[in-house]
């Protein structure tokens, strides 16, 4: 497992001595993004869209560049700069959507963002610059079924008005993953135990969900949902071979990993599906088939809350304490680790914790190849992660939503109207742009 240099600094800091984290790293991903982007002189005025302290609206901001994309315009994230900043060249159209959307900018002359590119790239800083140019195409993997609880990325994507199609089985068993650049797994259940919920069996919506689950499978030609969700986790671990991008939280993380494990063999106590977990389960998983974790043991008792030991687990019930509760974001070197520093740029190092069914990775679990983006200080904690699977990517982020702590079955839906200076959403909206980077020419 590998370690960036130190933990997180203030989002202006440029520590000297800079050390890359791996070079590892770079060998699929470099080709993603390049650090050097002429600076934009002789074309007017630019607009600095700050992401520091002063900025009016961040996850709004987000959904600024994402249309500044669409629209053809390139943008500039500026990594470390003033909590990672944009710039993109004025327009009467790009001034009028800042405004309406509550995005706080200024105006520069060329040789005022000349500056701003010369600082950013100067020997020393640990600041880059990235060119976004091209907008991925966006899926969420959910259900149409309403649940009784929200999707982080769901609320995240909408108030920052970013544009998505929902898919789900079907259209992932038909190949439509092939259409999109970047796509999240919503909170499912890749075992097949329908999120372990076995309290809530005489509730409408679990009965409903277990209805329409066991008769997709049946259709698909599957004799048990376990089945038919691994044969749907194996195509979505395919896209990421294939070079798709792929974000998810809480229990679509590990769900996911241990369902690849167990792909020669039955987990699923008979409460689930009919039968009996195999006796020989243990022996027979394949910790070489997932993407995050390894050597982990999952839960065959039906009635307990838990998946497997991957998750640490929220805090009892006497020391859950919001105040208490928060993670550290790891700094990366802008220049040699721009993936990892794209995907942790924030106004703020420390992020408050929130719980969820998997609310935290367990260190000792996590491969060695991938790349710990954020953790719980002294504790065994990991919250934020990143790894690549042949040409594509992943990205895992623990707990359920980052501005409710302890989010309820039946609770509503977090308003982020009133959060819209959220460091725990941010990271969310940090990884529907990092796909957009440029790619660096190879060498010949």
């Amino acid at each position: 497992m590998r370690f960036p240099f130190a933990p997180g600094t203030t989002d202006d800091a440029t520590p000297s001595g800079v050390r890359c984290s791996g070079v590892a790293i770079l060998v699929p991903i470099l080709l993603l993004v390049t650090a050097l982007v002429a600076p934009r002189t002789g074309l007017g005025q630019d607009l600095l869209v700050h992401m520091d302290d002063r900025q009016t609206n961040h996850l709004k901001a987000y959904g600024a560049a994402f249309w500044a994309l669409e629209q053809g315009i390139s943008v500039d994230w500026l990594l470390n700069y003033r909590g990672g900043s944009f710039m993109l060249p004025a327009s009467p159209s790009a001034r009028q959507e800042l405004r309406v959307r509550g995005v706080s900018f200024e105006a520069l002359d060329g040789g005022a963002a000349s500056e701003v590119i010369a600082t950013v790239e100067a020997d020393g800083s640990n600041m880059s610059v990235v060119r976004l140019e091209k907008p991925p195409k966006i899926a969420v993997y959910a259900p149409d079924a309403t649940l009784p609880w929200d999707d982080a990325v769901l609320l995240a994507l909408t108030y920052a008005e970013v544009p998505h199609d929902m898919i789900y089985d079907a259209e992932v068993l038909d190949g439509k993953l092939s259409d999109y650049d970047w796509v999240h797994m919503h909170h499912e259940d890749f075992t097949g135990q329908f999120g372990k919920f076995l309290r809530y069996r005489n509730q409408s919506w679990y009965i409903k969900q277990q209805q329409e689950a066991e008769s997709l499978a049946r259709e698909h030609g599957f004799r048990k949902v376990s089945e038919l969700k691994l044969a749907v986790a194996e195509r979505i671990r395919s896209y990421v071979a294939q070079g798709g991008f792929l974000f998810s939280m809480c229990s679509g993380t590990d769900t996911f990993d241990i369902a690849l494990a167990a792909h020669a063999t039955d987990i699923v106590p008979r409460e689930y599906d009919g039968d009996p977990v195999d006796p020989d389960a243990m022996d027979k998983l394949d910790y070489s088939h997932t993407l995050a974790f390894e050597n982990f043991q999952p839960n065959f008792n039906p009635h307990e809350y838990e998946h497997s030991n991957i998750d640490v687990g929220p805090p009892p019930p006497q020391l859950r304490d919001p105040s208490l509760d928060y993670f550290t974001l790891f700094e990366f070197s802008a220049k040699w680790d721009p993936v990892p520093t794209m995907l942790t740029q924030n106004h703020v190092a420390t992020v408050k914790g929130f719980v969820g069914q998997t609310t935290a990775f367990k260190k000792s679990l996590v491969k060695d190849d991938v790349v710990i983006l954020a953790e719980a200080p002294n504790r065994d904690q990991v919250r934020y992660l990143h790894g690549t699977v042949g040409q594509g990517t992943f990205t895992f982020y623990a707990g359920h939503d980052p501005e409710d702590y302890q989010h309820f079955v039946g609770d509503p839906p977090t308003d982020l109207a009133l959060h819209k200076h959220s460091p725990g959403y941010r990271l969310i909206l940090n990884n529907i742009l990092f796909p957009a980077a440029k790619k660096k020419k190879q060498k010949t």
